[in-house]
C-alpha cells in the first residue's frame, strides 16, 4: 500500500504539467523597464542636433531659392525670404538674353566639362581598380602605393604645373586644357579596387575565360556589369567635382565662351560692386547651377543605394 506521503510526490510533476499545458500558471512578475531622463535628454540632444544640422544645410538653398525671384532692389533691401516682388520670369529671360545668351554657352561647357569627363574617369578608374585587383603583376603594391599618394596632393597644386606642360604642347585656352587633367582620379582608382575585391567574384571571371572569352570581354560584359554601383558612385563624386571646379579653368581658359558656370558666375559676380544690375543675374543662374547636380544624384541614386547596401547582409 502506497503512503500519503509518496502519492503526494507522485502528483505534483502531474499538476505541474496539467497546469502547463492549460496555462493557468501564473508567469513571474518582471520590472517595468524604466526609462531614465538621462535616455530621453540624450535622445533630445540628438534630434535637435540633427534639426539643427537640416536647417543649416536647407538655409542656403531656401534662400537662393527666394532671392532667385527678387529684382536688384529687393536683393540689395535684404528683403530676400519672402516672395512679395516675385520677379523670376523676368530673371530669366535677362539671363537668356544677356550678352547673347552667353549664360547657356557656360552651361553647355560645364556639362560637357563635368558629363563627359566623369563618365571617361569613372571608366577609367574602374579599369585600373580592376586591373588592381585581378591581376598580378610585378610592383603591383608599389605603384598602388603611388597611387594613393596621389590622393594626398591637393588638386589646386598640381594646376601650375599642369598649365605649364599644357602651354608646352598647345592646349591653353581650349576644351582639352580643362577636360584632359580631370580623366584620372587617384581616389576613384582606389574605391573601384574596393569595388572589384567585394562584388566580382573569381570564379565568374574565370567561367569567362573558360568559355573562350578575352580579358577585355571579360571585363566589360562580366567585370563592369558587376561593379556597377561603384562606377556610377565615381562618376557621381567626379561629377560633382568638375561641376564645381573653379581653379583649374581660371589658370587654363582666357576665352570667355570656354568658361564653366563657375568661372563665368565668377566673372559677373565680380562686377556687382560697379553694376548692381549683375546680382539677379548671378543669384538665378547659381539657382539654375544647382539643378544638374540634384538631377545626377535623383536619378542615379538606386545605383548608388545598391553600391552602398551590397554585401551588408551575407
Amino acid at each position: 500500500m502506497t503512503s500519503p506521503t509518496a502519492t503526494e510526490a507522485n502528483a505534483a510533476p502531474r499538476t505541474a504539467g496539467r497546469a502547463r499545458r492549460t496555462g493557468s500558471a501564473t508567469p513571474p512578475r518582471t520590472a517595468t523597464p524604466h526609462r531614465s531622463p538621462n535616455r530621453w535628454l540624450s535622445r533630445t540632444a540628438v534630434n535637435g542636433a540633427l534639426l539643427l544640422s537640416v536647417l543649416y544645410t536647407l538655409f542656403p538653398l531656401v534662400w537662393l531659392l527666394t532671392a532667385a525671384t527678387k529684382d536688384t532692389g529687393s536683393l540689395l533691401s535684404g528683403d530676400a525670404f519672402s516672395f512679395k516682388g516675385f520677379d523670376l520670369g523676368h530673371n530669366l529671360s535677362q539671363l537668356a538674353s544677356y550678352n547673347d545668351g552667353v549664360y547657356f554657352r557656360w552651361y553647355l561647357n560645364s556639362l560637357v566639362y563635368a558629363g563627359g569627363g566623369a563618365a571617361v574617369c569613372a571608366l577609367v578608374s574602374v579599369a585600373a581598380g580592376y586591373a588592381f585587383d585581378k591581376y598580378a603583376f610585378r610592383g603591383k603594391e608599389k605603384l598602388f602605393g603611388v597611387v594613393l599618394l596621389g590622393v594626398l596632393v591637393p588638386t589646386t597644386a598640381l594646376a601650375l604645373p599642369m598649365y605649364l606642360l599644357a602651354s608646352k604642347v598647345g592646349l591653353v585656352n581650349t576644351y582639352w586644357s580643362v577636360l584632359i587633367p580631370v580623366l584620372v582620379n587617384p581616389f576613384g582608382v582606389y574605391l573601384a579596387r574596393v569595388f572589384s575585391a567585394s562584388y566580382i567574384p573569381d570564379e565568374a571571371l574565370e567561367a569567362a575565360r573558360i568559355d573562350g572569352a578575352g580579358e577585355l570581354r571579360t571585363f566589360w560584359s562580366i567585370g563592369l556589369r558587376m561593379v556597377m554601383p561603384g562606377f556610377v558612385t565615381v562618376f557621381l563624386f567626379q561629377f560633382t567635382a568638375i561641376w564645381n571646379n573653379f581653379f583649374l579653368p581660371l589658370v587654363m581658359l582666357s576665352d570667355q565662351k570656354l568658361f564653366p558656370l563657375s568661372l563665368g558666375l565668377y566673372a559677373w559676380n565680380s562686377n556687382t560692386h560697379a553694376e548692381p544690375s549683375y546680382y539677379p543675374l548671378v543669384v538665378t543662374g547659381s539657382l539654375l547651377a544647382v539643378v544638374p547636380l540634384i538631377v545626377a544624384f535623383v536619378s542615379l541614386q538606386r545605383h548608388w543605394k545598391a553600391g552602398l547596401t551590397a554585401g551588408s547582409v551575407k
